[in-house]
């Protein structure tokens, strides 16, 4: 088990760098592989060995606009959110795929203990719940003023851990909401800005085994930790660390391991150009 109350003096160390190409879309790991996603037109999902060597790469047809990857050990599949075409790919580690419709804008995933996919809807603002073959469960419908959702991870009390703010919203905050969606318990930001209580494009979440909160700053370029109540804890990755701008965050808690994504932004094009993996000892 990850224990972060035993390394929070120190910040994640960088150990690899995967090489650059095309911008990451997500990082995740399953039966001891690292799985990349790239935003090209094939050979989207490279897989790496433990000693970061490419092994094969995986093409996932008929996609569009990939947001986010995650995946499940329990069934040994990879799901990959679509945002233009509003569906989820699942694929298995040879690459063989299916996909079903999210009938909303997906971007944010995650597993929760049932093993099941959430995924959060950023212009709905909704946690959606579906099975392993795409069947729903839920639909989490989430308070007024959590504008634009980006990631749901859920607790092992059931209740949610979200971050939400795209450019121009008036807040930037990752909170803590029960389990019936209606109310804030916790929350950690505000207005948007680079101070330490403050976040600007709070983009992707990870949650270790005793809870502790890991947040993706976009624009701050930083990945900051949090107690399980949400309080600061300190910074994990400081922008001295990434080249660019972070995105995606991954932890591997058996080999203590932190998957950053790192990608270039080109305001002209007002697009990403480039990307790759950074990988911390934590």
């Amino acid at each position: 088990m990850l224990r972060w109350t035993c390394c929070l003096c120190t910040v994640g160390q960088v150990v690899h760098t995967l090489n650059e190409g095309k911008d990451v879309c997500g990082v995740t790991s399953l039966a001891g592989e690292i799985y990349v996603l790239r935003d090209k037109e094939r050979d989207q999902v490279e897989v790496y060995d433990i000693t970061y060597r490419l092994q094969r790469c995986l093409t996932v047809l008929n996609a569009c606009s990939f947001a986010d990857m995650t995946s499940c050990e329990h069934y040994c599949y990879i799901y990959i959110s679509d945002g233009n075409v509003e569906c989820i790919h699942r694929l298995d580690a040879q690459g063989a795929a299916t996909q079903w419709p999210v009938n909303d804008r997906p971007c944010g995933l995650s597993v929760n203990a049932e093993h099941n996919l959430l995924v959060t809807c950023g212009v709905a603002r909704k946690i959606k719940e579906f099975t392993t073959d795409g069947h729903i469960v839920r639909i989490v419908c989430l308070p007024a003023d959590v504008v634009h959702p980006c990631h749901t991870v859920l607790t092992r009390s059931g209740q949610f851990i979200v971050c939400h703010g795209w450019p121009g919203d008036a807040v930037h905050r990752v909170c803590m909401i029960s389990a019936d969606g209606r109310h804030i318990v916790h929350s950690h930001g505000g207005q948007p800005g680079s101070h330490t209580g403050q976040y600007d494009g709070p983009a992707h979440l990870a949650v270790d085994n005793d809870e502790f909160v890991l947040v993706v700053d976009a624009t701050n370029r930083r990945v900051t930790l949090l107690s399980p109540t949400l309080n600061y804890v300190r910074q994990v990755v400081s922008r001295d660390q990434l080249k660019w701008s972070p995105e995606h965050v991954y932890i591997d808690t058996h080999k203590r391991y932190m998957y950053v994504t790192d990608n270039e932004w080109n305001d002209e094009d007002e697009m990403y150009i480039a990307g790759r993996v950074v990988v911390f000892s934590v």
